[in-house]
C-alpha cells in the first residue's frame, strides 16, 4: 500500500509539475511584450544561429522570456525556419508573433516608383536620389549606364541608349542594391513585359521592335486614356502613311531635356531647332522613343484603331485631358481656335 501511495503522490507531482511547466511556457509564449523597439530595424545577419537569433532579441527587448522562447523552438518548432533580414517588430508583440516575422524573412527594402512616360534623365536622377553610393555616382554616371545596350540587342540591335527600355513601375529592391542593378531590373521587366507574339506583330505592321517602342513612347505622353490610345495610334500611323509630319510637342519636350536646357516651358528656340527628334519639322519617326511606355502605349502602338483621322486637339469642354478628333485640317482648325481661346482664359484667371 506504501509503495502505490508513493506512485500516486508522484504522479500528482509530475503532474503538477508538467502543468506549472505547460502553464509557464504557454503564458509566456502568448504574452504580448512592450518594447521601444517598433520604429528600428532589426538586423539578423545570415549565418545566425537560432539561439544567437533569440538571444539578440532578447537583449533588444522584442522578447521578455529568452528561455521559453529557445523551449519552444527546440520542442515544437523549426529552427531551420527562421531567415535573415531587416525586421521591425510591432509593439506589443508575443514571442510566438515574433517568430512568425522569422520565418517571412521580411527585409526592409527601397520603394522606387517610376511614373509612365518618364526620361531616361527623370529616371537617373531618381536613381541617384534612391541609391547613394560610396563615392557617390551621380546623374551623369547613371545616364552613361544606360548606354550599355547590350541588356536589349536581342529586342533592339539598333538602339543607342536605354530610353523606353526601362519600364515604368513601382520597384522594391534590397538595400545596397547598386544604381546598375537597379537598371538592369528595369530593363529586365521591360523584356517580360514584350510578349513574344509582340515581335511578330511589329513585323506585319513593317515596322520594327524599336519603331514600335518609340511609337508607343509617344502615344504615353499624348493621351492618358486608354479607351483613346488606340485612336492616337491610328492618328501617328496615317500620318506616317501620308509622309506627313507629327508635330507632336513631347519631342520638342524631349529634345530641350537632351541638350539640358528644359525649364517647363516650350520655347521657339525648341520648336525651330534643327534637330533630328523635331517631329514639327521632320517627318517619320523620331531616331528612338521619347521615355519610357506603359503595357497599354505599347499596345495601342501595335494595334492602332482603324480610323482616317489625321489631327487631334485637347477636348476643352471635358477639361479632363481627352481630345477630339479630326479627319480635316478645318476641322482641326476650328477645333484649335477653341482650345487656344480657352487656354487664354486660363492664363488670364492664373494673373
Amino acid at each position: 500500500m506504501k509503495f502505490i501511495k508513493v506512485i500516486i503522490i508522484l504522479f500528482v507531482i509530475s503532474t503538477l509539475a508538467f502543468g506549472g511547466v505547460s502553464y509557464w511556457l504557454y503564458s509566456s509564449l502568448n504574452s504580448p511584450n512592450d518594447h521601444n523597439k517598433a520604429d528600428k530595424y532589426i538586423t539578423i545577419e545570415k549565418g545566425s544561429s537560432p539561439n544567437q537569433i533569440i538571444g539578440k532579441l532578447t537583449s533588444e527587448g522584442i522578447i521578455k522570456s529568452q528561455t521559453a522562447t529557445q523551449i519552444y523552438l527546440r520542442t515544437f518548432g523549426d529552427a531551420n525556419k527562421l531567415q535573415a533580414g531587416e525586421y521591425r517588430f510591432r509593439s506589443p508583440i508575443t514571442p510566438l508573433e515574433v517568430l512568425e516575422e522569422l520565418e517571412s524573412g521580411r527585409e526592409r527594402t527601397i520603394k522606387v516608383t517610376i511614373p509612365e512616360g518618364w526620361t531616361r534623365f527623370e529616371i537617373a536622377k531618381r536613381i541617384a536620389n534612391k541609391f547613394p553610393t560610396d563615392p557617390p555616382t551621380d546623374e551623369k554616371a547613371i545616364l552613361y549606364m544606360m548606354n550599355d545596350t547590350s541588356l536589349i540587342k536581342d529586342i533592339d540591335p539598333k538602339a543607342k541608349n536605354l530610353e523606353g527600355y526601362l519600364y515604368p513601375t513601382t520597384y522594391h529592391f534590397p538595400l545596397e542594391t547598386k544604381p546598375k542593378e537597379v537598371i538592369k531590373r528595369m530593363v529586365d521587366q521591360f523584356k517580360k513585359t514584350w510578349k513574344p507574339e509582340w515581335t511578330l506583330r511589329a513585323q506585319q505592321l513593317g515596322k520594327t521592335n524599336q519603331e514600335i517602342v518609340t511609337i508607343a513612347s509617344l502615344i504615353e505622353n499624348e493621351s492618358k486614356f486608354e479607351k483613346e490610345r488606340r485612336i492616337v495610334s491610328s492618328v501617328i500611323y496615317n500620318r506616317l502613311d501620308k509622309g506627313m509630319a507629327l508635330g507632336i510637342d513631347a519631342t520638342n519636350v524631349y529634345i530641350a531635356k537632351l541638350l539640358g536646357r528644359w525649364d517647363g516651358v516650350i520655347n521657339k528656340s525648341d520648336v525651330e531647332v534643327n534637330h533630328p527628334y523635331n517631329t514639327r519639322k521632320i517627318s517619320g519617326l523620331p531616331p528612338g522613343p521619347i521615355s519610357s511606355a506603359s503595357e497599354s502605349a505599347l499596345e495601342a502602338a501595335l494595334n492602332p484603331a482603324k480610323t482616317d483621322y489625321l489631327f487631334y486637339v485637347l477636348n476643352v469642354d471635358n477639361n479632363d485631358g481627352s481630345h477630339n478628333f479630326y479627319e480635316s485640317a478645318s476641322g482641326f482648325e476650328k477645333g484649335k481656335a477653341k482650345y487656344q481661346k480657352w487656354l487664354a482664359q486660363q492664363r488670364n484667371k492664373s494673373k
